[in-house]
């Protein structure tokens, strides 16, 4: 079925997706099935490059986009079909997803023509890759602390700085980095949101090791960078606002996907207690079925998001989605040590080469998910204030 010409039920969206992914998940890719994803990127990297590739010569990267910028105009609806039918299929974590999922929907919402037909192509064929550079060693959950500058010099910007915990910037090859555009400038003013080529002599990537042993964060320094002058997407200075809305598309219909990720490891978890017995101790019993219980939770609250964002009323649906499934993916990792009782302390093999296993590797990467992509603490004070009416926390 080509679901590309005219409308299609969602039952068809459904059929075409799923007979697709059954056909195509085979022969190289099938040994792709269920790799990659946060703690686990160095799988399997180019072979699930070339099946990102794969699906953009398909037409399914960037379904939701407009036709004109080489999507399918596909609903809400049909968006979150296409990332659960993925996720049941179990088919490998996206390399594009910082290009597909945050920097096209900014580009298309905010940017120029001119930076739409340069930049949108490329991220929708998956021929280049994107990284976010937010975070700095001072202001990580505090963006708007932001002092990563940048000035115009000729027809060119110069970037001096530093950005960390930077998801797969050892691969990319563009980073939309937030910068102070404006000298003596504070917080939120003053900041503008710049494409920058990673491939040059400024631009020094330095991986991080986590607990994992793995390296998908990274260290980036500009030195004296450089950029072109017309790729800050926006106005110089309402960079801010550019931001937050990446922010927004970051908690888009993908978090669905996900959430039938996390029904699988639950589900495993689950199973390992029924096995070893573990499930007849009331405490680890009374966990499992609230971890299934949150995970409904979580799913509604997210229906309800995507639903404020495509009426235009969404307020503090996402933090209060990034509190939700942070914390209950965190208390996941630590049912699964509960779980797995003193065999988890143990690895497999050298814990410097990553010899965890499945269960030690969740848990430790689950660490992280209270801090990333918008810590608990700057969660709560953006619902407090925003949504409460409390009083602002004293800042600097």
């Amino acid at each position: 079925m080509d679901i590309s010409q005219g409308a299609v039920s969602d039952d068809e969206f459904a059929r075409s997706i799923r007979t697709w992914l059954a056909e195509n998940l085979t022969g190289e890719f099938a040994k792709l099935r269920g790799l990659g994803g946060p703690g686990r990127e160095h799988e399997a990297h180019d072979e699930r490059l070339a099946w990102d590739r794969h699906l953009a010569a398909a037409g399914w990267t960037c379904l939701g986009w407009p036709k004109q910028y080489g999507g399918r105009e596909a609903s809400l609806n049909q968006q979150v079909i296409f990332h659960q039918e993925y996720a049941r299929a179990n088919a490998p974590a996206r390399v594009s997803h910082v290009g597909e999922e945050l920097l096209g929907p900014t580009l298309i919402a905010f940017g120029t023509e001119e930076q739409k037909q340069r930049f949108l192509p490329g991220i929708k064929s998956v021929s280049e890759l994107w990284c976010q550079g937010y975070s700095e060693p001072g202001a990580g959950s505090d963006l708007a602390a932001v002092s990563t500058s940048a000035k115009l010099d000729g027809d060119e910007w110069s970037v001096n700085g530093q950005k960390v915990w930077t998801s797969l910037a050892h691969v990319a090859d563009w980073c939309f980095v937030v910068c102070r555009t404006e000298p003596g400038s504070t917080r939120h003013k003053g900041l503008s949101y710049l494409l920058v080529p990673m491939d040059q002599p400024g631009v020094t990537v330095r991986p991080i090791v986590q607990l994992t042993a793995t390296s998908e964060f990274n260290e980036v320094f500009f030195d004296n960078a450089r950029s072109d002058a017309d790729l800050v997407v926006g106005e110089v200075g309402d960079g801010w606002r550019i931001a937050m809305g990446t922010l927004t598309f970051e908690r888009g219909v993908s978090t669905l996907g996900q959430q039938i990720g996390f029904a699988r490891e639950l589900a495993g978890i689950a199973d390992l207690a029924k096995r070893t017995g573990a499930a007849d101790d009331p405490i680890i019993a009374d966990k499992l079925t609230r971890a299934a219980i949150g995970l409904k939770v979580m799913r509604a609250h997210a229906m309800r998001t995507l639903a404020a964002v495509d009426a235009g009323t969404s307020g503090s649906e996402a933090s209060v989605a990034k509190l939700l499934w942070a914390n209950w993916h965190r208390s996941l990792g630590e049912l699964a040590m509960d779980v797995a009782g003193a065999a988890g302390l143990i690895a497999d093999g050298d814990p410097a080469d990553g010899g965890f296993d499945e269960l030690q590797r969740l848990y430790l990467f689950t660490r992280a998910d209270t801090i990333y992509g918008g810590s608990n603490e700057v969660q709560r004070n953006i619902i407090a204030e925003r949504v409460l009416g409390l009083p602002r926390e004293a800042r600097p």
